[in-house]
């Protein structure tokens, strides 16, 4: 197997890993928490901020000011996958978030999320 089939056949075996995360700013204290169905992309939305195309605008605008020193970016927690049965990881990474939302609240003076209107 040449080496292009070789890392192609790796990459489809690897397992992403769905969860929480959130960028924190330390200057001020402020979060932001969103899910991924693959945590490997948190490094996507730090490209995002650093080329001023986060879709967030205040958490936008504060990365601006402070600076890409003042933020970092931590995993809150992993979505654990039932093996047997029916499982909506979709469904179940919502519910995950919501957790963390709720445990947090960042809103407001808080952080850079906005209250999802219910």
């Amino acid at each position: 197997m040449d080496r292009k089939k070789e890392l192609k056949q790796l990459y489809k075996e690897t397992k992403t890993q769905a969860g929480v995360y959130q960028i924190k700013n330390n200057k001020n204290q402020k979060i932001y928490i969103e899910s991924s169905m693959n945590l490997k992309t948190i490094n996507g939305k730090e490209f995002q901020l650093k080329m001023n195309s986060h879709t967030n605008k205040l958490l936008q605008k504060e990365w601006n000011e402070f600076g890409e020193e003042a933020f970092v970016f931590e995993v809150l927690e992993t979505l654990k996958v039932k093996e047997d049965g029916y499982f909506d990881a979709k469904y179940e990474l919502e519910k995950l978030e919501e957790k963390w939302l709720n445990k947090l609240q960042p809103f407001g003076e808080r952080g850079y999320n906005r209250e999802k209107s219910r």
